[in-house]
């Protein structure tokens, strides 16, 4: 049986890492120009290529430390500062600045790239995904339910990049930063727990 409360933590922190109200902006900028079904396909394609790749990261990553020979709770370790910078990135705008270097011809079809990595399934979601599964416990049972909230995150994702126009204009860029910074601040107390975690799976407190 899965607790809920590994559930919901698990919804938050692919919701926060990401943070599909941060997109909007970018995928705006990235889809100038396009007719609102060319931008619709483009997001679809993005989201498809991304759920596919977080789904590899998922069910594969975990097996692929160890055959590099990385434990889980060094990756926790590992994964919770990655997440942590993210963090910071967010709460001091960088990760905006970072996502606007990365716009490219508007001509060009944006769905692979940016759009679907680095921006959805970017370094921060796939080590999610990788720490999430390996929290999940032994059997099927936690890995197919995180799988599941990963899908459910990127169709919120999805609705998000349909409804960016109409959300740019009722947030606001004042709007989108007040956002970005409370999730930077939800993902560094996540990323924390990550962290502490590894460190108790290593047995270093015991």
């Amino acid at each position: 049986m899965i607790e809920t409360g590994f559930l919901v933590t698990a919804f938050v922190t692919l919701f926060v890492v990401i943070d599909p109200p941060g997109l909007v902006p970018m995928f705006i900028a990235l889809t100038q120009g396009m007719t609102p079904d060319h931008r619709r396909a483009v997001a679809r394609r993005a989201c498809v290529i991304a759920a596919i790749l977080l789904t590899l990261f998922g069910l594969f990553g975990e097996a692929v430390l160890g055959f590099i020979g990385i434990s889980m709770p060094a990756f926790r370790i590992a994964g919770g500062i990655l997440l942590f910078l993210t963090a910071l990135e967010m709460l001091f705008e960088r990760r905006t600045q970072r996502r606007e270097g990365q716009k490219g011809d508007p001509q060009h079809d944006p769905s692979v790239f940016p759009l679907a990595t680095p921006l959805i399934a970017g370094p921060g979601a796939i080590a999610t995904m990788i720490l999430l599964v390996g929290q999940s416990g032994p059997g099927w049972l936690g890995t197919v339910a995180v799988m599941g909230l990963m899908l459910a995150m990127v169709g919120v994702t999805f609705l998000f990049l349909l409804a960016a126009p109409t959300l740019e204009r009722l947030l606001g860029r004042t709007g989108t930063v007040v956002i970005t910074r409370l999730l930077g601040m939800l993902l560094a107390a996540l990323s924390v727990q990550f962290v502490i975690d590894g460190v108790i799976g290593t047995g270093l407190l015991d």
